[in-house]
């Protein structure tokens, strides 16, 4: 590998102005993170302490290795959601260490409207769900949640329901589930603990059942208590459902710890020992993505600075110059990175499934650094088979079956998006940068696109346009089309793993690659038809 020299003066005045405009959208990013990060009101933390309780990120911090790192992930589900319970619903996900060994945490914010499940929420579980399922993952919840929110029921009825289908598969599969009780576990809340391989509860706080003292009362003219009917001590000598008896929440976390140094056994990591640091800081990043999506930048000037000693092996490098392939380290991993130089012609195309040919034989993991407005088009490239070299490129991601990994750092538009493992290609991991752009087409391209359409209609039936409404039109089109290509309006679906701040890029991608790198790691050597 050679280290590629860097061409970034941090001292021009293009570097100056990119930097303060990342600044100003991460500075953006840092005030969602702050309202996601706040555990309910005052008065219902308030209450919380003086029940000597733990909050939820005091609870992960206690249990997570101390100076072993960790990301927390889809921070801001949910953060345009009306009605519903704000950045990051009621649940904190965290990939993270236990015990030497790479977990994940689904911890309940029970001081957040009492850890109800909102519509957010429920799309973080079942995303959750998966990346446990890809990456063979030991989850761990940790418990204390009222169920599904009522208002909220239609939207997720049946995403809970997957949610328990999924732990159901991973147990089957050999991968396990904890669940520690801090709390109320009521209602759909019961099964988490009720399907999990291992459960925890903690003494005179802990309360699992399906249908509190009231409605069995209403139900069945029975009399009784919570816990009587769910209390912790109750299921752990009478009913079974607990198989840990805490008596308060530290003791809770301790069991924890020791039963997954108990359950699993740390694999020897030949990778990480061996990782150097890149020769570039990370902070360069800011100034090096343009203020202006549409202007271009060198792809390699942000590769070089978070792979290992900013070194790469650049595969046809000075053919289809719009892709740039290369080989490299992040952290130790070995991972061949497929990045955009701008549109995505014919030759970039068939280089790329190309590489990617090439990583499936050497079963070597992918990560797609997206920056492109898609596809050229225009009668000289339809001719040329445009069409037949970017359907090869899409049946190569598709079919491909190492692990991919996915990273928004401009645009990423149309079938561009998809041809670089966009979310419905299903990554394992898809991060992005907070000011990345994505749909359909761009808002401007859209609103052009659809005045000209208008202007061919009216023309067609001998109608005048109204200019004045034709423009606000436009405006208002490309406005909300704007406004849906945020990485706000996309991250609240969850059509990413988390918004990240560019200088923690080396970190995210570290345990994203620790994680894909936990199993076995195959390529495959079919794919779909490559028309020629």
């Amino acid at each position: 590998m050679k280290v590629v020299n860097s061409k970034i003066d941090t001292l021009s005045s293009k570097y100056i102005e990119n930097y303060a405009s990342m600044k100003k959208i991460i500075n953006e990013l840092e005030s969602y993170f702050e309202v996601s990060h706040q555990e309910g009101r005052k008065e219902q933390i308030k209450r919380a302490r003086k029940r000597n309780k733990l909050l939820a990120r005091e609870k992960l911090d206690l249990l997570l290795d101390p100076n072993k790192p960790y990301i927390e992930l889809m921070s801001l589900a949910g953060l345009q959601h009306e009605g519903g319970f704000g950045a990051g619903g009621t649940t904190v996900v965290v990939l993270g260490y236990v015990s030497g060994i790479l977990c994940l945490i689904n911890a309940n914010v029970a001081t957040r409207k009492a850890g109800a499940i909102d519509y957010a929420t429920s799309l973080k579980n079942l995303r959750l769900s998966q990346i446990a399922s890809e990456n063979k993952l030991l989850t761990i919840n940790l418990v204390e949640s009222g169920g599904a929110n009522l208002p909220d029921q239609d939207r997720v009825f049946n995403n809970y329901g997957r949610f328990f289908m999924e732990m159901s598969k991973r147990s089957k599969e050999g991968i396990p589930s904890i669940s520690v009780v801090f709390g109320n576990a009521t209602a759909g809340g019961a099964y988490v603990p009720g399907m999990s391989d291992y459960t925890v509860m903690q003494k005179n706080n802990a309360k699992v059942f399906l249908a509190g003292p009231p409605l069995v009362k209403m139900a069945t003219n029975e009399d009784s208590n919570d816990e009587e009917l769910g209390g912790a001590l109750m299921h752990s000598t009478i009913s079974g459902v607990s198989d840990f008896l805490a008596e308060n929440e530290k003791h809770a976390i301790e069991i924890t710890r020791d039963l997954v140094s108990k359950i699993q056994e740390p694999k020897q990591n030949k990778f990480e020992k061996n990782a150097l640091s890149p020769k570039f800081v990370e902070d360069e990043i800011l100034g090096i993505i343009p203020s202006n999506l549409k202007k271009p930048f060198d792809i390699r000037e942000l590769i070089m600075r978070f792979v290992d000693s900013s070194e790469f092996t650049e595969f046809k490098e000075n053919y289809g110059k719009t892709m740039l392939c290369c080989w490299s380290k992040i952290n130790g991993y070995p991972v061949g990175i497929i990045a955009n130089n701008g549109v995505i012609f014919i030759e970039s195309a068939k280089k790329t499934t190309h590489f990617i040919q090439l990583a499936n034989k050497s079963h070597i993991p992918l990560l797609f650094i997206h920056n492109t407005t898609g596809f050229m088009v225009g009668k000289k490239h339809e001719q040329s088979g445009m069409i037949n070299s970017g359907s090869q490129l899409i049946h190569a991601v598709a079919g491909s079956t190492v692990p991919h990994i996915s990273l928004q750092v401009g645009n990423s538009y149309g079938a561009g998006n998809y041809a670089m493992c966009g979310r419905s290609f299903n990554p394992r991991f898809l991060f992005s940068y907070p000011n990345v752009k994505s749909g359909v087409m761009g808002a401007d391209q859209l609103a052009g696109v659809m005045e000209i359409v208008k202007r061919k209609s009216a023309a067609s039936l001998n109608k005048e346009i109204d200019e004045k409404i034709l423009l606000q039109e436009k405006k208002k089109l490309a406005e909300q089309a704007d406004k849906k290509a945020s990485v706000w309006h996309t991250t609240s679906e969850v059509w990413d793993d988390g918004v990240i701040d560019p200088r923690d890029t080396r970190k995210y991608l570290s345990l994203a690659l620790a994680a894909v790198y936990s199993s076995e790691i195959k390529g495959s050597d079919s794919f779909g038809l490559f028309r020629m």
